[in-house]
């Protein structure tokens, strides 16, 4: 029998010869060298633009690493970095939008005093921005969006990009809002009204905008009906009744609540009638707990437009 120290040293050897042969058929140039190690930073770097021109988007991006690498630290390459961040960018989908932060970050670091540290902020907001969920959904990527939006202004309150950064922080928080309302809601279809009040309480103390708010103010209203709290019940309906007046929630008001009756009125509690929720329509569940709420028209869409509209050109 074949000892196993010579059994395993048995591939190493016959392997020599194969090995000895692709070392020289690689030395001969058997694979062919990438063209664009060939060229000079900045011929890279003007062939990269010309290709982004053209929607080349990944090939853009090939040329404009390589005129980095090169010369780094050149005018040619400082640019270069920049614009394989914005190549990622307009190439689109998620994974090119995290890779296009990331260069776009480090570009922050590498050069901070740029003039160009203004746009280069703004990317990385519509970066995050545009990878960011359904209102239904996790929002950590809108959290972080805001964050980037105020830290642009922050350090450039009179830059170019300063109101359509604010632009975009009303906007990412409307989502923040929906979800906040969205889990509300899956939380009061459940009957835990206590922390349908607190998320409602929270919603409409933090964002006062919301243009749902007539829709959080009647479930809100409701829950504390349930509950059998009927004089802040009542304080509920009635702010909705003077802050929205033309609003359809407001016919969602239990008829024990309308200040309609006067004299020999039975207590709310003796006449009590089961309220209805703000939207019959909304009988189906959310997709994952609280995060999958749908909302009360049965739809799980957004609320306002997306904060990163189209590409911004160089």
């Amino acid at each position: 029998m074949t000892p196993l120290r010579q059994r395993r040293g048995r591939p190493f050897v016959g392997s020599l010869p194969g090995a000895l042969v692709c070392l020289v058929w690689l030395g001969c140039g058997g694979v062919a060298e990438d063209p664009i190690l060939r060229l000079s930073s900045e011929e890279a770097f003007n062939i990269g633009k010309q290709l982004m021109e053209e929607g080349k988007y990944d090939r853009a991006r090939e040329h404009f690493a390589h005129a980095f690498q090169t010369a780094p630290n050149s005018e040619f390459g400082r640019d270069a970095l920049l614009l394989q961040a914005d190549a990622y960018f307009l190439w689109g989908g998620e994974t090119n939008l995290i890779r296009a932060e990331s260069k776009y970050r480090d570009f922050n670091n590498r050069y901070p005093t740029s003039d160009r540290g203004a746009y280069v902020q703004y990317q990385i907001a519509r970066s995050l921005a545009d990878r960011r969920r359904k209102p239904d959904r996790d929002q950590t990527e809108t959290a972080k969006a805001i964050e980037a939006f105020e830290e642009l202004l922050a350090l450039y309150p009179t830059s170019e990009y300063a109101v359509e950064a604010q632009s975009g922080i009303e906007e990412l928080r409307v989502d923040l809002a929906q979800h906040e309302y969205l889990v509300a809601r899956y939380q009061f279809r459940r009957g835990l009204l206590g922390a349908t009040i607190n998320r409602l309480t929270y919603l409409l103390e933090n964002y006062p905008s919301y243009p749902d708010a007539d829709q959080a103010l009647c479930t809100l209203a409701l829950s504390y009906h349930r509950l059998r709290q009927d004089d802040k019940a009542a304080e509920t309906f009635a702010r909705l009744r003077a802050e929205h007046p033309d609003s359809e929630f407001c016919t969602k008001i239990p008829e024990p609540l309308k200040p309609l009756r006067r004299s020999g009125r039975k207590a709310a509690s003796e006449t009590r009638d089961e309220p209805a929720e703000p939207d019959e329509a909304d009988e189906a569940d959310g997709a994952d707990g609280a995060d999958g709420a749908s909302q009360p028209d049965g739809s799980a869409g957004r609320t306002g437009g997306r904060t990163a509209a189209e590409g911004r050109g160089r």
